[in-house]
């Protein structure tokens, strides 16, 4: 993963406040930049959007509560604009942090492990909050789009036509752009140094920053892969440690007060699944949804999909599933959903509506179903008494559980041609897929139904729905999700068959 930066507005030059010791030092204060304060939050919360398609979020709450109290704490000292600045935990083993304008940071795993004190992963934190405090991103930025633009910007004539958009498209686009990735030496002592400043005035001590440094310098041939990003983004660590350490004794650093909580983190992390490099965890990503507007209600946009994985177990032994440890469950006799956060929404006449997520659930399917097939829902899809895959009971239910979902949201159709035979819990089974616009978003809806038989003709279905745009993405955790489906031949299903149905 890059270290991607960020740009905070900041004018006049840190003041220490009376109660902490004064630095002889003077500090630096930002640089030329064609970029409003406003301008960095939109430019944040276009790249934030660009970023998470590429990462893998740890998404574990008590690791991104302590996170973020820590930057709670360094954000009261930090020079500038006063921006809210939320951090979240990333899956992936290299050493690295980064930020974001307008206050998002993300702090990879390996730095978490590594780091051997709250103090150290502080200073990592404060160092990266100071280049969104001096607003290096968008000073490199700016000075790129100066060298392709010309002086003229300078005299009055930027006009409409120089814009967040246009600005930040000249220069490559947001996300991770080169301009907020890589800085200077300059860039990154001055962010030691005011970094330094803002540990010492919120009751770290300064020398944790310097003692990381000479930690990751001796990993550098010891573990080169670990930390080989950020020795590579930064000047020589051992040149920082002499200009830290000659920093934090004019601070007067020494005692620290923290947080509290750092080796419970550390030991809870210890208890998960090793993490992988970014490299292979950006590839795997999901790509979140935006924003949508819902029955005059906002659904958040999607986070990825946890690589941790809940069983839930139907209370009556039918079936057993795994799902993502960020969904939520929702079970309902012989069913359950499970979806994201945002994934259901509560229409104003009070029904619920899933808009991502995965229905399990058990069908009996209705008498005359070919009949009924015919007569009043006629697709281009195939039904199965046209072709003579075995077996037949699967074949019928098959038919009539897709007739039922088609008569129940008519904006869905089936994909052309037949359905595909599969195996499910090592029985039989079929997979049918389906789309359409939902009315209830106004974007394509993509949905695909599994159904895999019990010996009474009956069958246990899961059928995942997605919006279009993000269905590709959702596919490795939707199989997942399906090959760990067990059903029960035995386990009593027949009470209240016949009201279960698949409407959603």
């Amino acid at each position: 993963m890059r270290r991607f930066v960020v740009a905070l507005s900041a004018v006049g030059v840190l003041a220490a406040a009376p109660c902490m010791a004064q630095s002889t030092v003077k500090l630096p204060q930002p640089g030329f930049n064609l970029f409003s304060v406003s301008q960095d939050v939109e430019i944040g919360r276009r790249s934030a959007v660009e970023a998470e398609k590429q990462l893998r979020l740890l998404n574990d709450r008590n690791t991104n509560v302590y996170l973020n109290r820590i930057v709670t704490r360094l954000a009261a000292y930090t020079p500038g604009a006063k921006y809210s600045y939320q951090i979240k935990a990333v899956n992936a083993a290299e050493v690295n942090a980064f930020a974001l304008p307008g206050g998002p940071m993300y702090v990879n795993r390996g730095l978490l492990e590594t780091a051997r004190s709250e103090a150290e992963l502080a200073g990592v934190l404060a160092h990266e909050m100071s280049h969104v405090a001096l607003r290096h991103g968008t000073h490199q930025a700016s000075k790129a789009y100066l060298a392709q633009s010309g002086l003229g910007i300078l005299g009055g004539l930027l006009g409409k036509s120089a814009g967040t958009s246009n600005v930040v498209n000249a220069i490559g686009g947001a996300g991770l752009n080169v301009m907020f990735l890589k800085f200077s030496r300059d860039d990154e002592y001055q962010a030691d140094l005011v970094g330094a400043q803002i540990m010492a005035r919120a009751g770290y001590d300064p020398l944790a920053m310097a003692s990381l440094f000479e930690l990751l310098r001796s990993q550098q041939t010891t573990n080169p892969g670990k930390v080989e990003q950020f020795l590579s983004d930064h000047p020589s660590s051992a040149d920082r440690e002499a200009r830290i350490r000659t920093q934090a004794a004019s601070l007067g650093g020494g005692k620290t007060a923290v947080i509290g909580g750092f080796e419970g983190i550390r030991s809870r992390l210890r208890g998960l699944p090793a993490a992988g490099s970014q490299q292979v965890v950006a590839q795997s990503s999901v790509s979140p949804a935006p924003d949508t507007l819902v029955d005059g209600q906002v659904v958040p946009r999607l986070d990825p999909p946890s690589s941790r994985f809940l069983r839930f177990e139907q209370p009556g032994g039918l079936f057993a599933i795994d799902y993502p440890d960020n969904w939520t469950a929702y079970p309902s006799g012989l069913a359950v959903s499970m979806a994201p956060e945002g994934g259901v929404i509560t229409r104003s006449d009070g029904r619920q509506v899933l808009l991502s997520g995965v229905i399990v659930n058990h069908y009996a399917p209705f008498a005359g179903a070919q009949d009924r097939w015919r007569g009043n829902v006629q697709r281009s899809y195939v039904p199965f008494e046209d072709r003579t895959t075995p077996p037949a009971a699967l074949q019928d239910a098959t038919d009539d559980l897709v007739s039922t979902i088609l008569s129940s949201n008519p904006y869905l159709s089936a994909e052309a041609g037949p359905a595909r035979p599969e195996r499910i819990d090592a029985a039989p089974g079929f997979s049918v897929h389906l789309s359409g616009l939902s009315p209830v978003t106004g974007e394509e809806e993509r949905v695909t139904l599994h159904t895999r038989g019990l010996p009474d003709g009956h069958v246990v279905y899961a059928l995942f729905t997605f919006p279009g745009r993000g269905y590709d993405a959702m596919q490795p955790t939707f199989s997942r999700m399906l090959r760990t489906l067990v059903v029960n031949d035995e386990a009593a299903h027949r009470v209240a068959a016949t009201n279960v149905n698949p409407k959603r």
